[in-house]
């Protein structure tokens, strides 16, 4: 697979336990405008939780020391790993690197992290490219035809910005509710998750809530379901 252990290790990786790795990309494409999709090597024995994240690095002189968390979205016994990572070309920083990135380009991979994993079924709730954790969990239990239980919400800008839209609406049907706040078209009217969304859209507030996106956005929308009911162990999130 070509796959080369950076720094002083020097057996062949089993897991990424052994230090930093280096993969090829195999493909990119974008699926939003500013959402783009990376297909990467798996190294042999690589295991991960849907939902875990990892510290990713771009393997170029300048960019190793650069490392930024990115969510594997690919199932977990899939051949390949996947990421969709949001570009932010006006920052000047990774993700504008990324963005010029094409296959037989390299990232480097550390260990995997992250407090988001499938507790049982509930209420997934994501502001913008905070879904991606989601994407994985979801597709794991997909695969498994598991998903009975589940409903995922998200808010996004436009519908041009919703990832994977096709695919979550053939996946949970009724189950995948979207919200927009910048629309610009005639006629509508923005809509923000509040606590009236929150009561129309959630009605049981004793399940598991999954939340991802902006530090802001996490703990207006936690706040919001604990002062509805929700039970604070049953929040599942990824604590800085």
């Amino acid at each position: 697979m070509g796959l080369r252990i950076i720094g002083p290790v020097e057996q062949a990786p089993s897991s990424l336990r052994t230090g930093p790795v280096a993969v090829k990309i195999l493909r990119t494409a974008y699926i939003t405008p500013d959402a783009k999709q990376f297909t990467v090597e798996r190294p042999p024995g690589f295991k991960f939780e849907p939902g875990q994240a990892t510290m990713v690095a771009i393997n170029r002189d300048g960019w190793r020391d650069r490392k930024r968390p990115f969510t594997f979205t690919n199932h977990r016994t899939a051949r390949r790993l996947e990421f969709i990572i949001k570009i932010y070309p006006d920052h000047h920083g990774v993700t504008k690197e990324l963005a010029l990135l094409r296959k037989g380009d390299e990232l480097v991979l550390e260990d995997v992290f992250g407090a988001i994993t499938y507790q049982g079924p509930g209420f997934f709730i994501a502001g913008g490219a905070g879904v991606t954790p989601f994407v994985s969990i979801l597709r794991d239990l997909n695969r498994k035809k598991e998903l009975k239980g589940n409903t995922l919400l998200v808010s996004n800008r436009t519908a041009m910005d919703v990832i994977l839209d096709e695919e979550f609406t053939k996946m949970l049907g009724r189950n995948f509710l979207k919200v927009f706040t910048r629309q610009n078209v005639i006629g509508f009217r923005e809509r923000r998750i509040d606590r009236d969304i929150l009561i129309a859209l959630v009605q049981d507030f004793d399940q598991h809530f999954y939340v991802c996106g902006s530090e802001e956005f996490v703990s207006h929308i936690n706040g919001m379901l604990l002062d509805l009911g929700a039970r604070s162990a049953w929040l599942v999130f990824e604590r800085s």
